[in-house]
């Protein structure tokens, strides 16, 4: 990474903004941020007039979009994930910004009065469908009183109220204490939400005592509709909300009709606009003297020659370079994040975490293979494997031009299928005891029987979990060096030698020494008298160096290293519960099959439950897995060597998605 400073002539900055944008192999910073005594004696850039501007066409087109897409015909379900509507790409030319002003302006004089208007009725039309909808459930309630809508309120002689309420005996206790009034009521609701509706008349010389106890016990209803009964008044606006529906389909039609035809221009256009206003906003990062901007960024190493020749190409050598070599502190440059295609997916799960400061470690491969391997060792089931390898494949191949998350994940849930499956043939499972207990009359049959190196294959890790929990703990201690051995290279990168030899190293001697004595006190190993006293040695080393680091606080990284170490015993545990609750389902699917007793219809029965139950457990294991294999990489491996809190590397480049202009550079 290089630090870059440019100096450019006023008349030449568009072009230089322009040309960077295309090329995109910069990252532009702020300077009032962070280089403020740069705008000392000078000033910072104000944001061009014309970003104002381009920033009111994109509202514009926005509203028009909104509205478009709410509307537009979509694919949903499987035909969605299958077949996803994609935008068609727009061809564009390179253009002056007044040229796409004008163009912007007689596009949206044609089409916003017609979608606006549109939109106006749309949203009219609806309101007075909430109103109809409003009364309509009211009506309801009350359409077994025979009374007119328009009798509610106070006349010369009475007083009527309609509302519900949850306590009917206490209203009309205090209705019956009123001289000349009467009360109808109906019970709606069920169970605990029991509620009346009830209409009431009094005198109108009650009219005080009423209104008080109706706002005490009841909540009155308010009718939009003015008279009528409650039953003639349903259906006539049963029929209105009709016609009004009949009206919006109408004009959803019509707006339908637009989408198909404008969205794909107007997300052309808007994107073509916001290209432009961001070329006008990114001067107010710059610096400016009387006649020159000043402005700074990041680029590539590798980048140098190319910036500094297509700069001086469309600048004419008005522009004058400086490139610096930065340090992690105070510079701290952005991390670029280097990884081969295949391993694009693992960006994703470094990033859920943090990604690494400038010129640290970058442990992305390594994580993502660790990630797979205890992923599907957790999971360990073939038949789950090669579900989850089926549905990657498919996803790779037909969904992967679609989008790059998608291609990214299905490329590595191949591996976290293949993985999988290798695992669950050498364990014996394939939807646990599937084949054996269904095709061999034998759950104890194995799929095959195999000695390879001593070891009896397949391995049962509900019949023999300690050979299974002895290689997950291998596996751990191999996971563990490899960050220690990053710990020592970054610490010997830069150049903390104290570090790299106490705080880092200290674990090599401690491991072989400690090993060695665990082996000769606990399980029995034989040791001559010269390898025990070398065995010593080592672990003394080690706690030296450790102390020398941390103090004598530095004896809880020795306890805190064994915790992570046996923190892999979590590959035998999910693993169990793969198997255990793939053999539970089988079991319980054949007992199911046997109770019934017609035979077709108990196999039926129980395949059904074989699918269902082997997804669910399928998903739920898959997830814990998942989970699981990152906490591995995130507290225990990273412990050993990452810091993380970097920023990544975003140069000032073109991001197109509705258009293209095949002048411009192709990422």
């Amino acid at each position: 990474m290089k630090k870059a400073s440019l100096i450019v002539h006023q008349n030449y900055v568009e072009d230089v903004i322009k040309n960077l944008h295309e090329t995109g192999i910069m990252e532009i910073i702020d300077i009032s941020k962070e280089e403020p005594e740069t705008l000392e004696g000078i000033e910072k850039v104000a944001t061009h007039p014309d970003a104002e501007a381009c920033t009111l066409y994109e509202l514009r087109l926005s509203r028009l979009i909104g509205i478009l897409n709410k509307l537009k015909p979509k694919k949903s379900g499987l035909k969605a994930l299958l077949h996803p509507d994609l935008p068609e790409i727009r061809p564009v030319e390179d253009r002056p910004l007044d040229e796409i002003y004008s163009y912007a302006e007689g596009v949206l004089e044609e089409i916003e009065k017609k979608i606006l208007g549109h939109e106006q009725k749309l949203q009219a039309l609806n309101e007075k469908i909430e109103i109809i909808n409003q009364d309509l459930n009211r009506l309801e309630l009350v359409k077994d009183f025979e009374f007119d809508i328009s009798h509610i309120g106070k006349s010369d002689y009475v007083i009527v109220k309609v509302g519900k309420t949850l306590d009917l005996e206490s209203l009309k206790a205090e209705i019956g204490n009123l001289e000349k009034s009467v009360i109808y009521s109906k019970q709606f609701g069920t169970g605990k939400k029991i509620e009346w509706v009830v209409l009431i008349g009094a005198h109108i010389l009650e009219k005080d005592k009423l209104e008080k106890i109706c706002r005490e016990k009841i909540s009155e209803f308010s009718f939009e509709v003015s008279s009528g009964s409650p039953k003639k008044l349903l259906k006539s606006l049963k029929d209105v909300k009709k016609e009004i529906n009949k009206e919006k389909k109408k004009i959803v039609s019509d707006l339908r009709i637009f989408a198909q035809e404008q969205l794909d221009d107007l997300l052309a256009l808007k994107e073509e606009i916001q290209l432009e206003r961001i070329r006008k906003e990114v001067p107010k990062n710059f610096a400016k003297t009387k006649s020159t901007y000043i402005l700074k960024g990041w680029i590539l190493e590798k980048d140098e020659k190319t910036l500094q020749e297509s700069l001086s190409n469309v600048s004419k050598d008005h522009i004058l370079f400086n490139f610096k070599t930065p340090s992690a502190n105070p510079d701290n440059p952005p991390t670029y994040i280097k990884t081969p295609r295949w391993a694009e997916g693992f960006k994703s799960l470094l990033g859920m975490f943090s990604l690494p400061k400038y010129n640290e470690v970058n442990p992305t491969i390594i994580m993502g293979i660790f990630f797979v391997l205890f992923f599907g060792i957790m999971l360990g089931d073939a038949g789950y494997g090669i579900v989850i390898l089926a549905l990657s494949l498919y996803g790779y191949i037909k969904l992967s031009k679609h989008s790059e998350l998608i291609r990214d994940w299905s490329f590595m849930g191949i591996w976290m299928g293949l993985i999988t499956s290798i695992v669950g043939f050498l364990t014996n499972s394939f939807f646990g005891d599937l084949i054996p207990r269904f095709f061999y009359s034998n759950p104890d049959a194995p799929l095959y029987s195999l000695d390879v190196f001593g070891i009896h294959l397949p391995a049962n890790p509900i019949k023999d979990p300690l050979t299974i929990l002895a290689i997950a703990l291998i596996f751990g201690l191999a996971h563990l060096n490899v960050g220690i051995i990053l710990g020592i290279y970054q610490a010997y990168k830069r150049k903390n030698y104290k570090k790299m030899l106490t705080e880092r190293f200290c674990f090599i001697p401690l491991q072989i020494g400690g090993g060695m004595l665990i082996g000769y006190f606990i399980l029995g190993w034989y040791l001559p008298d010269f390898l025990f006293s070398v065995a010593g040695i080592l672990v003394i080393i080690g706690i030296i160096q450790l102390f020398i680091a941390s103090g004598p606080i530095g004896f809880f990284a020795i306890t805190g290293y064994i915790g992570d170490w046996l923190s892999y015993a979590r590959l035998l545990a999910l693993g169990l519960a793969t198997a255990g609750m793939a053999l539970a389902f089988n079991i319980v699917s054949e007992l199911l099959k046997d109770m019934i007793p017609i035979q077709i219809i108990g196999v039926i029965i129980m395949i059904f439950l074989l699918i269902i139950m082997h997804l669910v457990n399928l998903g739920l294991q898959a997830l814990g897995a998942g989970v699981h294999s990152l906490r591995l990489q995130y507290v225990e491996f990273f412990n050993r060597f990452y810091e993380g809190g970097g920023h990544e590397f975003a140069p000032f480049k073109i991001d197109r998605k509705y258009t293209k202009n095949n002048e411009e550079k192709i990422d």
